[in-house]
């Protein structure tokens, strides 16, 4: 099922006696999630997304906008009657009701022509069950069951109706690390497999890449790059998607362009072609780095980090942005921990160039 978000705004009034002040959570967002496809919203807390994700299931009403299901519009439509299913980041499983019970709840709710008989029931939810691979849990109590077989049952019992889309609002957030990257997985296998239309919550730009067929990255409301993850993170088109995106994140310098010429400090780094001379800000992926004893960049030595098949070296440089420079470089590259300094050239394909200003994007050839 397709899913369009045509100028969709939400407003929150001001609270309080007398306040005129207002909160546009969603600013006229518009997007196109294609039928089949999951995608990930994904920005810092307070973005807008949750909300974006309500609108879509019908839990609140835009301010102005339409959103549309295929070519149905359901802006007005109340949730029951959208066909989506919602999986919360806290599970919200009936504690009193077994997983067998939860899991055919919404089916015991169907009216009319819908409505299913026991054996039909059962038979959707030992289906959706073996799916997620809960099926030997069946006679257990939410309170049995660990965090990660816990959603598993939440993302049952919002597949057994096989909704138009699925809605999951930082579903992972309450598991560790070595689980949240195992449920992750299954998610999208679960997704690939029913090719349900879904859309993933999160502020974790590790998940939305790994999982998500597209990702919308937005803050304070408003979108700010929506593409393929791998797009998005080597073609930022401001310095905001450019910081949010990676691990480690990117390294900023303050820098400036002189003649066709890209000076962090009194270093000329590297040739930008067709770059108005002025002051800029620098992004580097850590991968962009080499170590080379005849590079442009000079850099005050911390620490080697090894990490098995990549070494992260943690440096330091009088223009940098925050408190440390992290390059991964090659476990073959040689460097030694006794110096002071170490010296780096760079990777134009991994270097950025970002107005002073305003954090856009400024395109740039390199010359020789």
């Amino acid at each position: 099922m397709k899913v369009v978000l045509q100028n969709l705004t939400k407003v929150f009034p001001g609270r309080g006696k007398g306040t005129k002040d207002h909160v546009i959570a969603v600013n006229d967002c518009s997007f196109e999630i294609p039928d089949g496809e999951l995608v990930g919203l994904l920005g810092p807390s307070g973005c807008g997304k949750s909300t974006t994700l309500n609108l879509i299931c019908g839990l609140q009403k835009p301010t102005s906008g339409k959103i549309l299901f295929g070519d149905d519009d359901v802006t007005d439509l109340p949730p029951e009657n959208r066909g989506v299913g919602l999986v919360f980041q806290n599970y919200a499983l009936y504690p009193h009701l077994t997983v067998l019970q939860n899991i055919i709840f919404p089916l015991q709710n169907l009216r009319g022509k819908e409505k299913l008989s026991r054996a039909q029931m059962l038979e959707k939810a030992n289906r959706i069950a073996a799916l997620v691979q809960i099926d030997g849990l069946m006679d257990r109590k939410p309170s049995e069951l660990s965090g990660g077989q816990q959603q598993r049952v939440a993302i049952a019992r919002a597949l057994v109706k096989m909704p138009r889309v699925l809605l999951m609002d930082e579903p992972l957030s309450n598991l560790d690390a070595r689980l949240r990257l195992q449920t992750r997985e299954e998610i999208r296998r679960i997704q690939r497999e029913t090719g349900i239309t879904t859309v993933f919550v999160t502020h974790d730009q590790d998940e939305a890449m790994s999982i998500s067929d597209r990702i919308v990255v937005m803050k304070d409301g408003v979108i700010q790059q929506i593409g393929r993850p791998q797009e998005v993170y080597n073609e930022p088109c401001n310095l905001f998607v450019a910081k949010f995106l990676g691990t480690p994140p990117i390294n900023v310098f303050r820098a400036s362009v002189k003649d066709g010429t890209l000076w962090i400090g009194d270093e000329a780094v590297l040739s930008v072609g067709g770059v108005a001379d002025g002051n800029v800000t620098v992004g580097i992926r850590p991968e962009g780095f080499c170590v080379d004893e005849n590079g442009p960049l000079t850099c005050t030595l911390r620490a080697i980090e090894v990490m098995g098949r990549d070494v992260t070296v943690v440096s330091a440089n009088p223009a940098m942005e925050g408190t440390e420079i992290r390059s991964i470089i090659s476990s073959d590259q040689d460097i030694h921990e006794n110096k002071e300094t170490v010296r780096f050239s760079l990777k134009a394909g991994k270097v950025f160039l970002f107005d002073w200003e305003s954090g856009e994007r400024i395109a740039f050839t390199e010359t020789l």
